[in-house]
């Protein structure tokens, strides 16, 4: 928390060092994000809107013990809400409802686990699961596209998937 705390006042005096906060908190922030809006090129706008605020605004951030990420979900859930404010100007469709902070927390720190988890598999592994779970390309697709055959690709699947599985129980 003292370490956080002090990259937070370094980012108010530098805003420069906001990088070090948004590389730290990108993952989870855009987890969030996306798992409210469902289309990951508005969900990157979103993101990116949260993030341009919250360096906008960073001069009011005041330390009371709470986690910086708390802000930033805060800042994330008013963007979301705005979104769907404006969405519902253009159409008639309800935003979706919202459930549990404590739930959206655990999922949101779940999947931003799981992406550091993906990005420290080898190069072969990570493409094969990024384009095979990300992407939704079928094996066929994902070994035309790396030119490997589909028993090589689903041989780099399974491993990537058991060194995940091995990285989300072990931590």
């Amino acid at each position: 928390m003292a370490d956080e705390r002090l990259r937070i006042e370094a980012a108010q005096k530098d805003p420069g060092r906001f990088a070090d906060l948004y590389e730290e908190h990108f993952e989870r922030i855009y987890a969030y994000v996306l798992r409210r809006i469902c289309d990951r090129t508005e969900a990157q706008d979103v993101t990116a809107d949260v993030f341009q605020q919250a360096l906008a605004n960073l001069h009011r951030f005041e330390w009371r013990g709470a986690p910086f990420a708390s802000w930033l979900y805060r800042i994330a859930a008013n963007a979301v809400a705005d979104h769907f404010q404006r969405a519902s100007r253009r159409s008639s469709a309800p935003p979706p409802a919202e459930s549990s902070m404590d739930e959206d927390y655990e999922e949101v720190e779940r999947r931003a686990a799981l992406f550091r988890s993906v990005d420290r598999l080898p190069s072969d592994q990570r493409r094969v699961i990024v384009m095979r779970f990300g992407e939704e390309k079928s094996i066929r697709e994902i070994a035309q596209e790396i030119g490997r055959s589909e028993g090589a690709v689903k041989q780099l699947q399974w491993r990537g998937l058991q060194s995940l599985r091995a990285q989300m129980i072990h931590g």
